[in-house]
């Protein structure tokens, strides 16, 4: 009776009876042509990273050309045409926060294009909660200058201090172990391995998905050329268990404490804190010895310094 019993239970866990339940992603938000302005907030703030900047109002974006809709794609551009006073207030570009906020999530964002390796330029797609940096951070694609490896930090009140999850990550670590370091300003990033993972490279790819899933044990993000994206995101049926090594895999902090309340945010800046601060180490200083004069002086230059969006979804984790 013991054996018939054994092999009773050896069988129906073999059928999966007994198998641990499986994550499962239902869609929340759909951000796309169709609902853009309504779902997100055009913010006419002063620049947080101090650079040669106007955020403009979501009119004037409107009639500048600034935001658009092209075909089914959503277009967020800079001025790219007028010739600036390097000491005035910089130059025109958009910042949009989403409505909704979120507590653990899967974001799967695919980009016909994202702004190109630009001197100057400093583009950012990145999740942030309000009370910064104490409900954290999450840079997804961020780059400066002629940069074509994105970096992916987490920004933190000073404690997180993650390892790589299970799995391991493909990217490289900045060097800097705790997500606080410098009052949460410094930041743990790893930078991408792959060429193409950010601006021009990433164009002349043809785009792609960047894919990020944050939950109370992990916060992983994934880069997809648009000729890899897999086919479980393509239908609409995300499983993150089969995409493979992640470019940047954090564990071993309590990322519930660090990490709450958290709206999507997309803006393209010049200079300032990053850009600017190492512009005297780039090449881009061959070019003019100040930042700011040379965004200034140089409209032409941010011909390809756009975003332009297919969609951003959002996934529950449960």
């Amino acid at each position: 009776m013991f054996l018939k019993l054994l092999l009773t239970s050896v069988s129906a866990f073999a059928a999966g009876a007994f198998a641990l339940p499986a994550t499962s992603y239902a869609l929340q938000d759909t951000y796309d042509y169709t609902n853009w302005l309504n779902k997100f907030t055009v913010q006419n703030i002063a620049d947080p990273t101090h650079g040669f900047v106007n955020y403009v109002t979501e009119a004037q974006a409107q009639s500048l050309g600034l935001i658009k809709t092209i075909g089914s794609q959503v277009y967020m551009g800079v001025d790219n045409t007028t010739i600036l006073d390097p000491n005035g207030v910089g130059r025109n570009s958009v910042r949009l926060q989403s409505n909704p906020s979120y507590n653990h999530a899967l974001v799967i964002a695919d980009f016909a294009h994202i702004p190109g390796s630009d001197c100057g330029a400093w583009p950012a797609f990145w999740m942030v909660g309000p009370n910064w940096p104490n409900e954290g951070e999450i840079d997804i694609i961020e780059g400066v200058n002629l940069n074509t490896y994105d970096q992916v930090t987490l920004h933190t009140s000073s404690g997180c201090v993650p390892s790589i999850g299970p799995g391991g990550q493909s990217g490289t670590p900045t060097g800097n172990s705790d997500c606080g370091a410098g009052g949460g300003y410094t930041g743990c990033g790893v930078v991408s391995g792959s060429a193409t993972s950010y601006g021009t490279a990433f164009d002349a790819n043809g785009g792609g998905v960047y894919a990020t899933l944050w939950t109370s044990s992990a916060i992983e993000v994934w880069y997809f050329p648009a000729s890899d994206v897999p086919s479980d995101i393509k239908s609409g049926t995300p499983n993150p268990a089969g995409w493979g090594t992640p470019i940047a895999n954090y564990a071993g902090c309590n990322f519930d404490a660090y990490f709450q309340n958290m709206n999507i945010i997309f803006d393209t800046t010049f200079c300032g804190d990053w850009a600017g601060a190492v512009w005297s180490s780039s090449s881009c200083s061959s070019m003019n010895p100040s930042c700011n004069a040379y965004v200034a002086a140089e409209p032409q230059s941010f011909g390809d310094t756009y975003w332009l969006v297919n969609s951003v979804k959002v996934y529950s984790v449960s």
